[in-house]
């Protein structure tokens, strides 16, 4: 089903162009034809410095990667959804908060090789993904093989993932994903807040959840070397 659009939607979108880096080439949508397509990411372009960079795919109303952002100036932060009346709510609070550390991209994660360089992630945050819960559809999840592959070519030798998620399907599609596919976990938490595990951010669909009783599950994945 389609969102309605935010009242006022394009005029709210132009006065985010501090921190709007553009459409993901090949994204489809209504806005296509109206929006400039991103050109090639470059670091010391976007933000001046080479920091490190991380990355969140769908990053919602923006809540946790602004808040990470802002406790570490010292990395480079960019942020993707694909939902153009979610994405503005995100980057006119970080037009307003004058971060600098934030940028954002419209589109869909199969379509980040197009933009960002090989190697040039740190950290990829997946928070909440969209279960997509039908098999037929499991091409879909953002742990399926198809998209860590994807992760495997932006990470640089010592990046690795975060997952976040409220459902126990996907975590357990996601630990075999990993598993069968060259990774190695750690910090695998199937209750993330009555764990050990320090740092963590809470997002607005975690906060959610929680307040329900809802476990969150948690792993880290990286790399084999």
């Amino acid at each position: 089903m389609r969102m309605r659009k935010k009242k006022h939607l394009n005029e709210r979108w132009e006065q985010c162009g501090g921190v709007f880096l553009g459409w993901l080439p090949d994204y489809i949508s209504d806005q296509r034809d109206q929006e400039e397509l991103a050109e090639k990411f470059d670091c010391q372009k976007v933000f001046g410095n080479n920091n490190p960079v991380c990355l969140e795919i769908g990053c919602g109303k923006g809540k946790f990667v602004q808040q990470l952002a802002e406790e570490n100036p010292d990395k480079n932060y960019i942020a993707i959804e694909q939902t153009a009346n979610v994405l503005v709510t995100a980057m006119e609070r970080t037009e307003k908060s004058g971060i600098k550390n934030l940028k954002y991209y419209a589109g869909k994660a199969e379509y980040l090789e197009k933009i960002l360089p090989q190697k040039s992630v740190e950290l990829i945050y997946l928070n909440f993904s969209c279960p997509y819960p039908k098999e037929s559809y499991a091409k879909h999840r953002l742990t399926h093989p198809l998209f860590l592959n994807i992760y495997k070519n932006l990470l640089t030798d010592s990046g690795y993932i975060k997952q976040k998620t409220d459902n126990k399907r996907l975590f357990e599609f996601s630990i075999e994903s990993f598993s069968q596919n060259g990774w190695i976990m750690q910090n695998v938490s199937l209750d993330l807040h009555n764990s050990n595990i320090e740092g963590n951010i809470i997002t607005e669909y975690e906060q959610k959840f929680t307040e329900m009783g809802m476990p969150i599950f948690y792993l880290e994945a990286f790399l084999k070397k």
